[in-house]
């Protein structure tokens, strides 16, 4: 919401999201008031690049891919995207940060993938702007709260975007409670009509520590277990792998998000039922917005999104966090292997 409001968007504005996310991606777009544009998504579970081009209208002011489950979106085709001519030709700036942009913004949803690679490069060097998220089940967590990271480009300067924004999070307060503390230090001034959703120090306390161990201990621990969950049911022909890694890009691991072949939306429900027998904790991500009470009555239709429905109809997110031991992992995977085959009738062999 912050960055969409430092970018001008509001009342009349259509900001692109994919229909295969949590309902955030779309709130913040909605509670400033622009319309939320969702569109398909890939087998892959992100956004697809051929439905965002056809969604782009002269209203079409952001872009928010979503990197679910920590597996990065395809952001050079988004972004040869929004710089071709005849898209760039449809834009119609509203202010002085729209014009210098020239284009539409493309804001990257990276709050599951915290420590993913893409094309060589850590998470945040890709879109515009890259919004991570630090909530109490993410891969670093604050308790709550986010960061952003600026990749504006010229004739942009990062770093006075950043003093802006810095201000922008404090009601649009030119200092904080700690620096008008100083000897002397008291004035301060009203920059903008900002918001207050500038994180607590202790919360970000709790997240630098865990931050500066990420690389070394809790990233390699949750790929520890994403690899042990591969490795076991790669051997099952019923069950679709999430992505992890391949020549472009590799995961955060934040959500191991199995896909059962070939079952039905009531058989996964049965699944989970009988996972949950065996005491082990599963879940699904996500329901789709276009089927949620809130977003069906704004006329959004599943119908319209038909591989977020195949995806979400046989996913199955098993646990995934620091700490998980091997033997916990092993008693997950056979409670899975179990559970289909309480449920799923054994095959036929064809002759």
């Amino acid at each position: 919401m912050l960055m969409l409001r430092w970018y001008g968007i509001g009342a009349g504005d259509e900001v692109i999201i994919p229909a295969y996310t949590y309902s955030a991606t779309a709130l913040c777009a909605m509670n400033i008031g622009a319309k939320v544009i969702m569109v398909d998504v890939r087998e892959d579970f992100n956004i697809d690049v051929n439905k965002i081009k056809a969604a782009i209208t002269a209203r079409t002011k952001a872009i928010l891919p979503v990197d679910i489950g920590g597996w990065m979106c395809d952001y050079d085709a988004i972004l040869e995207l929004v710089n071709e001519s005849d898209i760039i030709s449809l834009f119609n700036p509203a202010n002085e940060r729209q014009e210098k942009l020239g284009r539409i913004l493309v804001l990257s949803d990276a709050a599951h993938s915290i420590g993913a690679v893409y094309k060589g490069k850590p998470n945040g060097q890709q879109a515009d702007a890259t919004v991570f998220s630090l909530h109490s089940v993410k891969n670093v967590t604050t308790g709550e709260g986010g960061a952003i990271a600026l990749n504006l480009p010229a004739p942009f300067d990062n770093q006075i975007e950043y003093q802006f924004l810095k201000a922008f999070a404090l009601n649009g307060q030119t200092k904080s409670a700690f620096e008008k503390n100083q000897p002397g230090a008291w004035r301060y001034d009203i920059i903008d009509q900002g918001l207050k959703i500038n994180m607590p120090d202790i919360c970000a306390a709790i997240g630098l520590a865990q931050i500066r161990k990420y690389h070394s201990e809790l990233l390699p621990d949750r790929k520890r277990i994403f690899e042990q969950y591969n490795n076991a049911f790669s051997q099952y022909d019923w069950a679709q792998l999430p992505p992890y890694y391949n020549e472009c890009k590799v995961s955060s691991c934040h959500l191991y998000m199995l896909r059962i072949q070939g079952i039905t939306e009531s058989q996964r429900d049965e699944l989970i039922l009988e996972i949950a027998k065996q005491e082990v904790g599963v879940n699904v991500h996500y329901i789709p917005m276009a089927m949620l009470t809130l977003f069906k009555n704004k006329g959004y239709d599943i119908k319209d999104y038909p591989i977020t429905y195949h995806n979400y109809a046989r996913e199955i997110t098993l646990p995934v966090y620091n700490g998980l031991t091997e033997a916990q992992v092993e008693y997950v995977i056979q409670s899975v292997v179990n559970a289909y085959h309480a449920v799923i009738p054994v095959r036929q062999e064809v002759s």
